[in-house]
């Protein structure tokens, strides 16, 4: 016969000593599973707070369970034939039955409403997975609450996985006031006054504070254990020695289980649950500088004593121990390591011997990886293989320290090289000219990798304004060239010649460095080289008014759409949008404008998302849309902004539009208004900017658009406004006029689209606006 049942508030559970910091939404979530799953599993790595999040989540569901909530510590246990009997234990049932311990556990809860804590599982997986199966199986209303650094894989189980706490960007540490946000901080200063009264956050240490976070991965036990060393060390002096911080984070307290004492017993613990190849495996992951795929995982790691066809398990098995964790990005799954367990691994790897080995695997791979995309890049893929170069860009930097710090000049200068469209068409320009100049400066005699690298850095300078070093750098692989007999080089400085001439204004001799260049390229061949060099020949006869600028346009266009690939394309498009728009063809200026943003759109690109902006600046500018085009110039200002260049470097005509077009606008708008546009675009980004000059205004930027002057519109716009104002329809004011109803509907899309509003209600607030200042009456046919 079953006990009777216990009162509301049963249970076990330990009275907190510490206050519990953040994870209400955490809580609120396994609450949720709680009552649609009757077996919840904690996972995460050690020290993230699973145990805490557990005992939370149960004090405040344990009004729902009438027969209490019950803790079952697991660590102490060893053999899994004990399993059962712990949880016995744990519950006060009476050890009197000749019963196995599973049985009295069903006995004992079959009528019951109980949750059950199981803490630390993933020693004794098997075990816990069938002693929770049975149990779940005999006692209807039992809920488990399961806490393992891996998942347990039985049916009906729901798996949370406990993120660290958040953390402040070290490299943007946000004012003292915003700090509080940030679970990982207040749990710091939580537990820094404990020990020392009086600690706060201030502007001189709120640097430290979101750099000790950030290097602790929002682990709240590394983070408790850093606390502890206040005692005795500055903030400052705690953040420098985290250069060690396995020997700086112990002495945790004497209450806890010893391998909760210190970070290095905690992994320990997780490193001891794992296989041979797996601790192996971990070692070698810790490689990669931020994450990775399982290409690479592969290509990397792989050797006879780690196949590569068990590699997708081991890493799988990985993740399972919560050792690794897999993050889909744009349907592409990555691994990463948190930073305290790649430093574990990476002592692991260092103690093995193997580190020099995999340094040099891991920089040959990432060079295979940049120089297969560097050769297709005219073709399709060219977004994909951006995306990927983004994703690997802190292992990318790595491979590029490791070629540097061997002085391996040929290694370092063939990367560097084939990172070009990262740093020229993927938003990384000056990263990319620092990379440049340390590896054109190595010393040593010059191998044939460096006769690339200098029309790269080249392009580079041309693209930040620095013409001088681009021509110097032009000159030195010309020369390098004719002496180590590269036939494709000194047309690749030719072109970047003619570049750096048009960005000059000198399009005369831009045009004839194109077409020797072009000329070049087309006898030796491959094509990427005159696609290269159409656009930009097609982009300078546009400059100078040439009907060229079509023919050499549309033919780049026609090239790029057999190879496959989109980025020059857009360049081209610029170039047909820019002569379009100084032939007064507004609306095929703008078409191509538009066409090569939304090219654009996929790339990172933020030069030639920049000039396309611009050119629809100054279009709508030319279609008195004076209100949209000065919101895209002071977008526009903001990307230039973020790129650490300005159009300037791109020639004295486009500075000159740029002039022309402003001082229109302004003309055009009051200049409270204009300000208020500039700024109102000014607070975009790349990719709002590219939005808004695609999509035109959200409703939110409609409502706070300024007011402009009423003579931006003609009289008989003006004369349509004040109609719409009074709540006619087009048909009305069609009748009013003696206008039809088409070309009134015109007549408003152009209003909208000069005033920069998107309904009639914004401009029945603009007509009110206004009358004080120009009475607007208009002409209305009366019967009679």
């Amino acid at each position: 016969m079953s006990e009777p049942m216990s009162p509301a508030g049963a249970g076990n559970l330990p009275a907190a000593v510490t206050t519990f910091v953040g994870r209400r939404q955490e809580v609120a979530e396994v609450r949720r599973l709680l009552g649609v799953a009757r077996l919840v599993t904690l996972t995460g790595v050690g020290g993230v707070g699973k145990t805490r999040l557990a005992t939370e989540t149960g004090a405040e569901a344990r009004t729902a369970f009438a027969d209490g909530v019950w803790l079952v510590d697991l660590a102490p246990v060893r053999q899994p034939e004990l399993v059962a009997q712990a949880v016995v234990s744990a519950l006060g049932i009476p050890d009197q039955s000749t019963k196995a311990p599973v049985g009295q556990l069903i006995d004992h809860l079959a009528r019951r409403q109980a949750l059950i804590l199981l803490d630390n599982c993933e020693h004794l997986l098997e075990a816990c997975a069938v002693l929770i199966d049975r149990l779940l199986r005999g006692c209807a209303r039992l809920r488990v609450l399961a806490t393992s650094r891996q998942v347990l894989g039985i049916a009906g189980e729901h798996v949370y996985q406990v993120p660290p706490l958040t953390v402040p960007d070290p490299s943007a540490p946000p004012e003292v006031e915003e700090l509080g946000r940030f679970e990982s901080v207040r749990l710091l200063v939580d537990r820094a006054t404990a020990i020392r009264p009086g600690f706060a956050v201030s502007d001189a240490s709120r640097v430290p504070v979101a750099r000790l976070c950030a290097r602790l991965d929002g682990l709240p036990l590394a983070v408790e254990l850093a606390a502890s060393r206040l005692r005795s060390l500055s903030l400052s002096e705690v953040v420098d020695r985290l250069e060690d911080r396995f020997a700086l984070l112990t002495g945790g307290s004497p209450a806890a289980l010893p391998r909760q004492r210190t970070l290095r017993a905690l992994i320990d613990w997780s490193h001891e649950l794992c296989s041979a190849q797996e601790r192996l495996l971990w070692a070698r992951l810790s490689v990669f500088a931020d994450g990775f795929d399982l290409t690479a995982a592969e290509g990397v790691c792989a050797d006879d004593s780690l196949p590569r066809e068990r590699i997708v398990d081991l890493v799988d098995q990985l993740v399972g121990q919560s050792v690794v964790q897999a993050v889909e990005q744009s349907g592409q799954v990555r691994y990463r390591m948190l930073e305290t367990i790649r430093e574990y691994g990476w002592e692991r790897l260092e103690a093995s011997g193997e580190l020099t080995d995999l340094r040099s695997r891991h920089q040959e791979f990432f060079g295979r990886l940049a120089a297969h995309i560097a050769d297709s890049w005219y073709g399709p893929g060219q977004e994909e293989g951006l995306a990927r170069l983004r994703a690997d860009h802190r292992n990318l930097e790595a491979a590029l320290e490791w070629s540097l710090g061997n002085r391996a000049a040929q290694q370092a200068l063939s990367l560097v090289a084939a990172l070009r469209h990262h740093w020229c068409a993927d938003g990384f320009l000056s990263e990319g000219r620092r990379w440049l100049d340390r590896a054109l400066d190595l010393p040593g005699p010059p191998p044939p990798e460096r006769v690339t690298a200098l029309w790269v850095a080249g392009w580079v300078m041309l693209q930040q304004g620095d013409h001088d070093g681009a021509e110097a750098r032009l000159a030195e692989c010309e020369k390098l060239a004719a002496e180590l007999g590269d036939e494709s080089a000194p047309y690749m400085a030719l072109s970047l010649r003619g570049t750096a001439a048009l960005f000059r204004g000198h399009l005369p001799e831009a045009l004839d460095c194109f077409e020797t260049a072009s000329a070049g390229f087309s006898r030796i061949g491959p094509p990427g080289g005159t696609l290269f060099t159409d656009f930009q020949a097609a982009i300078a006869h546009a400059h100078a008014h040439d009907e060229r600028a079509a023919e050499q346009g549309g033919r780049a266009i026609a090239l790029s759409e057999e190879l496959g690939e989109g980025w020059t394309r857009s360049y081209a498009l610029y170039a047909l949008g820019l002569h379009a728009w100084a032939q007064g063809e507004l609306d095929s200026a703008a078409a191509s404008a538009r066409t090569g943003l939304r090219i654009q759109r996929g790339f990172n690109d933020h030069v030639g998302a920049a000039v396309l902006i611009e050119l629809l600046a100054w279009t709508a500018a030319s279609e008195k849309e004076f209100g949209h085009a000065a919101r895209l110039l002071g977008a526009v200002r903001s990307v230039w902004r973020s790129l650490g260049t300005s159009l300037s470097a791109f020639g004295p005509h486009l500075e000159g539009h740029r002039a022309r077009c402003e001082r229109q606008v302004l003309h055009a708008l009051r200049t409270e208004a204009w300000q208020a546009a500039l700024a109102e675009g000014g607070r975009m980004d790349r990719d709002q900017a590219i939005s808004y000059a695609l999509d035109g205004p959200t409703p939110a930027q409609s409502a706070a658009a300024p007011a402009p002057e009423p003579d931006v519109l003609t009289r008989r716009e003006r004369e349509v406004a004040a109609l719409v104002a009074q709540g006619l329809s087009n048909r009305r004011i069609a009748e009013s006029l003696v206008l039809s109803p088409r070309t009134v509907d015109g007549h408003v899309e152009r209003i909208l689209a000069k005033l920069g509003f998107g309904s009639r209600a914004q401009v029945a607030a603009w007509v009110a606006a206004s009358e004080d200042r120009h009475r607007v009456e208009p002409r209305v046919l009366r019967n009679g």
